[in-house]
């Protein structure tokens, strides 16, 4: 897979996030099969503002340091809870199954 086609791919993950619903940048390059975390990172920075970007949260639950408190409001207006600026992933991670 091209450069290219990766953006797309992760681009495309990220708008099948339901909202209600986050994943994490691990669970992104794990459903497209190829990258890390870090890559996912790199492409949303990128390229990310077109999609539903607060719906990407680090593995850790909180959002990153730049973006926290919009991701957070974002978030809450999607009805995610968060907790002490956390989001209680096993609560509201994405599955692709479903």
């Amino acid at each position: 897979m091209d450069r290219e086609e990766y953006v797309e791919a992760v681009l495309r993950a990220v708008e099948s996030i339901p909202e209600g619903s986050v994943a994490t940048y691990g669970d992104i390059a794990e459903y497209i099969g190829q990258g890390g975390p870090r890559q996912v990172g790199a492409i949303m920075r990128e390229y990310g503002a077109t999609v539903p970007w607060w719906r990407v949260i680090r593995a850790s639950g909180v959002p990153a340091d730049e973006v926290g408190d919009e991701q957070l409001h974002r978030l809450r207006s999607d009805g995610v809870r968060i907790t002490n600026g956390r989001v209680r992933l096993r609560d509201v991670r994405w599955d692709p199954q479903d």
